[in-house]
């Protein structure tokens, strides 16, 4: 779909790998969360997908940020219905 590595929970995707971006599936209207360092939005075709950033390095190269950023993906992604 987007060209990277995904990981899913009950067949949701919570994070992915898309290039040396992490992506991570949030609420469409987590607006804080696209306001932080290092994030910006995931496009497909020149849209933006809501509920989907990119958090590039300077966002998740300390392994305290990229937990946070893998643990926010996985809680939205549990709170989806299983497919």
């Amino acid at each position: 779909m987007f060209g990277g590595l995904g990981f899913l929970l009950d067949g949701n995707m919570a994070v992915g790998v898309s290039g040396d971006a992490l992506m991570v599936r949030l609420p469409a209207d987590d607006e804080g969360a696209a306001a932080e360092p290092g994030v910006r939005p995931f496009e497909v075709g020149g849209r933006s997908m809501k509920g989907w950033l990119l958090i590039d390095p300077p966002g998740q190269e300390k392994a305290k940020d990229l937990r946070r950023w893998v643990d926010r993906g996985t809680t939205f992604a549990r709170t989806l219905p299983p497919k």
